[in-house]
């Protein structure tokens, strides 16, 4: 999965890949003060969409690439932030669509996440086998 930073104005988006089970400790500790929650619920708070969690997130990437931002400088429209779910990603769910839904349901499923697949971030170049991004 990706996060996908593109401020109004700017030309190219800034994408980050985001695998909360790489992050290091002193980050998970920073996201878990930054939020209130354990990392665990953040993970899943992520992908629900809260604003806290992704404001948190963001500006822990940002602070890599700049040391000397601050959280009270991370402000952004909420169209200028997304999570991509990477080619891999999208893959792995269709096949688990394919062996598991079932009917109409499993139709749409499979149609939505072909869709997704042709326009979606080609990670082939990431090493590891593809997984979601949750922690458990």
């Amino acid at each position: 999965m990706y996060l996908v930073y593109q401020p109004e104005g700017s030309d190219e988006p800034k994408r980050w890949k985001y695998s909360p089970k790489k992050l290091m400790s002193a980050e998970r500790e920073m996201l878990e003060r930054r939020t209130q929650l354990p990392f665990t619920e953040f993970t899943q708070d992520v992908l629900k969409g809260s604003s806290v969690c992704r404001r948190a997130l963001l500006f822990m990437y940002l602070k890599r690439d700049h040391p000397g931002v601050k959280y009270d400088d991370v402000d952004f429209a909420w169209d200028e932030l997304q999570l991509e779910y990477s080619r891999s990603e999208l893959e792995l769910m269709r096949a688990e669509a394919a062996e598991h839904a079932t009917g109409e349901e499993r139709a749409a499923a499979l149609a939505r996440l072909d869709a997704e697949i042709e326009t979606a971030y080609d990670d082939t170049e990431d090493e590891g086998k593809a997984s979601l991004p949750v922690v458990g």
